[in-house]
């Protein structure tokens, strides 16, 4: 089997599963089972068969049983847990991935005395003699951290933990002695163990290590828990004990917080790629521009010999001169950054190959200046260095796995420039710091949110990044709509303000499908005109102006923005090809607003799809006349004239467009005017250069001409001359 095959399968009795369809779930499962000759299973799965068929006799008898409900959901329960172990085996045996690979190869060396394992992991912590050199030290902080990487590697193969595993790993994520790095590490593990094999005790641990006094593992615990809540939701209604410890979270404040903050995070992350695309077209290709000049400009000779200086150079203004919109773009970038956008994904994707992220496990590591792997690339006993790795540490801006990246790409530099980075960076880590103190009295959870920010970072980049990371399913591409999901989707609506913000998070990021499926759930607890608005906002945007138009239309009801609805209202119309009740509201709106003459340029495009041409044009004119630079009005007055017999004033204006930014219709029109006044030679030159590279298709002008065929014999064009006009047409397209 492929292991598509195998996922699809799966997926399928699953499914069946949590819709209660437990016959065809049986049928599937049995079919597994057969067809890849996994006897071992044979015997649970023929009892609990025979077990449902007993329930469904006595059922259809009407047998009274109080009990029959929780065998009934024991029974679904079971069966899902043997679906799970046939999925495993079938993987473990034809899946290709890395991860099953690497499974291969592990399941002969899992821990055996796993509670001894731990406590020696520990006791490292509690030696009374350190090593008496440096060199003894690295070593055997270099052992200690290939334990740890093989404990992340058993605890993420392990398929279910048992009783003393979870016992020995909650005490070691309780110690106060372990690196709480190491700790976060296999918050990771049991994070990764979960998405792959379905575990009561993984949950129940995770929730644990969110319990934890320390940021940096109860964030990491609380993303974890998220992603697979998501991942397990349809089977979450079954497992009342994890879904009952969520809801006792959910009477803590800060939980709620953290909650709302991370799913916000998990939204911002899909607009990773679209930020690093802005990046390379618009950011890049200005700086590229001005950087010939950039040394002179802001004179780097002098800053490098004084050092930083509080005082901006005032030649610096100088450098945006020729690239007037670059600054605002920095500044626009600056506040993203500071949000906890990924700025950062495109700098750091081409420094992933250093050797450190061969092992797999490195993606995930905690930055901590400490590791090993850092003391072997540079010397950890130099000053500049100890203040550098302390700067890179406390940057909250930089995820842990860019972190790593920085360190090792630095290794290589000379002294006095990474004597120089450190000032620069140190200065910044000192404001940050400063500004992060004031912020945690102001909005607290702050360190959080950089925590839970830099690790879903982290975890971005080893789907996006990471050689093979076709073997993995890319969590970065799931919707993310937590509020659809059971369990989550009950905690979030309990709290409609929380359910609030990450909709209007939604909508600011233009998110409008996800937006309008939250805002359509919070108008059921509570109707507000603004609520209808932005629903009705969100059908317009994507498309559905039924939908829109029934949103605007209630919020018409209430007294609230009535102009910009009532626009809004015209707008649905029109697009719903109901000019004449467009009009009815664009002419509404200009009772209250009659100074707006993008509301007059509307009301004339609705005389316009009405045929009545001469109030068009009344409308255009006056736009003109109001707004005589607005080049926007040229088109409709051109074409109202032509469709109304004033060729020689259709004439004045196409001419106007011609000369300015014309487009293949402005030269098809003209070519339409052109042959009503007689003037067939440059009716055709007109035609010919509508039809180019950029233009038209022959195809498209022919299709377009034809709409338009009926205004020209309205103009007097002999209807004879069409097809000889058109032959001539083809003929010079073929010169």
């Amino acid at each position: 089997m492929t292991e598509q095959e195998i996922k699809n399968r799966y997926a399928e009795i699953c499914n069946n599963l949590a819709a209660r369809r437990l016959k065809p779930a049986f049928d599937l499962l049995g079919k597994l089972i057969s067809e890849n000759g996994l006897g071992v299973y044979n015997d649970e799965y023929h009892n609990l068969e025979e077990t449902y068929h007993f329930m469904l006799k006595y059922t259809v008898e009407g047998i009274q049983d109080p009990e029959r409900q929780k065998v009934y959901r024991k029974l679904i329960v079971s069966v899902f847990e043997l679906t799970d172990l046939v999925n495993e085996a079938l993987r473990m045996r034809f899946s290709p991935s890395v991860e099953y690979e690497k499974k291969r190869i592990f399941k002969d060396t899992f821990i055996p005395d796993f509670s001894n394992y731990l406590a020696e992991l520990e006791n490292f912590y509690m030696l009374d003699e350190a090593p008496s050199d440096e060199v003894a030290s690295l070593e055997a902080a270099q052992n200690h951290q290939q334990k740890v990487r093989r404990l992340f590697y058993h605890v993420w193969f392990r398929d279910k933990l048992t009783s003393e595993e979870e016992e020995a790993l909650r005490t070691f994520l309780m110690s106060p002695v372990v690196l709480v790095a190491y700790k976060s590490f296999m918050v990771t593990a049991l994070t990764l163990s979960l998405q792959r094999f379905f575990d009561k005790k993984k949950f129940t641990l995770l929730f644990d290590a969110y319990d934890l006094e320390e940021a940096e593992t109860g964030q990491r615990a609380l993303v974890g828990l998220l992603i697979n809540f998501y991942k397990y939701d349809e089977r979450m209604p079954f497992y009342p004990a994890v879904t009952g410890r969520l809801k006792i979270l959910n009477e803590n404040p800060e939980f709620k917080r953290n909650l709302e903050r991370i799913i916000v995070q998990f939204i911002r992350s899909k607009e990773t790629e679209k930020l690093q695309q802005r990046i390379r077209d618009e950011i890049l290709p200005e700086m590229i521009k001005i950087s010939p000049n950039l040394k002179d400009k802001i004179n780097l000779d002098s800053l490098m010999e004084e050092g930083l200086s509080e005082d901006r150079n005032p030649d610096w203004e100088e450098i945006f001169k020729d690239s007037p919109e670059l600054m605002d773009k920095m500044e626009e970038f600056s506040e993203l950054q500071m949000e906890g956008a990924d700025v950062f994904m495109g700098s750091f994707a081409m420094l992933k190959s250093f050797p450190f992220y061969a092992e797999m496990g490195n993606w995930f590591m905690p930055f901590f200046p400490e590791n090993p792997e850092i003391s072997s690339a540079l010397d950890v006993t130099d000053e500049i260095n100890i203040q550098l790795m302390e700067a890179i540490r406390r940057a909250p801006i930089l995820c842990n796995s860019d972190k790593y990246s920085f360190c090792f790409s630095i290794q290589s530099l000379p002294n006095e420039n990474r004597e120089f980075m450190t000032q620069g960076i140190k200065a910044e880590m000192d404001q940050l710091k400063e500004l992060e103190h004031d912020e945690e009295l102001t909005q607290p959870g702050r360190m959080a949110e950089f925590i839970s920010n830099q690790y879903i970072q982290d975890l971005y980049r080893f789907y996006k990044l990471f050689p093979r990371r076709g073997d993995f399913e890319d969590i970065f591409n799931w919707r993310f709509d937590f509020y659809n999901k059971i369990a989550l989707g009950d905690i979030l609506k309990e709290d409609p303000k929380v359910l609030k913000n990450i909709a209007e998070y939604y909508f600011a990021k233009n998110h409008f499908q996800e937006a309008s499926e939250i805002f359509e759930h919070l108008l059921e607890q509570k109707k507000t005109g603004e609520l209808y608005q932005k629903t009705a906002f969100c059908y317009q945007k994507t498309g559905d102006f039924e939908k829109a138009l029934e949103g605007y239309l209630k919020a018409d009801l209430y007294d609230i923005n009535k102009i910009w609805n009532l626009k809004k209202i015209a707008l649905c119309y029109r697009n719903l090809k109901q000019p004449a009740k467009a009009l009815e509201y664009y002419q509404a709106a200009e009772k209250m607003d009659p100074e707006s003459l993008n509301n007059l340029l509307n009301i004339g495009h609705c005389f316009l799809e009405l045929d009545e041409f001469d109030e068009a044009l009344k409308c255009y004119f006056k736009v003109e006349y109001l707004a005589p630079g607005n080049k926007k009005v040229w088109r409709p007055i051109a074409w109202c004239s032509f469709l109304t017999g004033k060729k020689e004033q259709a004439e004045k204006y196409f001419l106007k467009l011609v000369g300015d930014a014309p487009n293949k219709h402005d030269f098809m029109n003209m070519g339409h005017v052109q042959w009503s006044l007689g003037s067939r030679k440059e009716a055709l030159d007109y035609y010919q250069k509508s039809i180019s590279k950029d233009g038209f298709s022959e195809t498209e002008f022919l299709e377009v001409f034809e709409e338009d065929l009926f205004h020209l014999l309205d103009q007097g064009v002999d209807k004879d001359d069409v097809p000889i006009m058109l032959d001539q047409l083809r003929y010079f397209l073929e010169e």
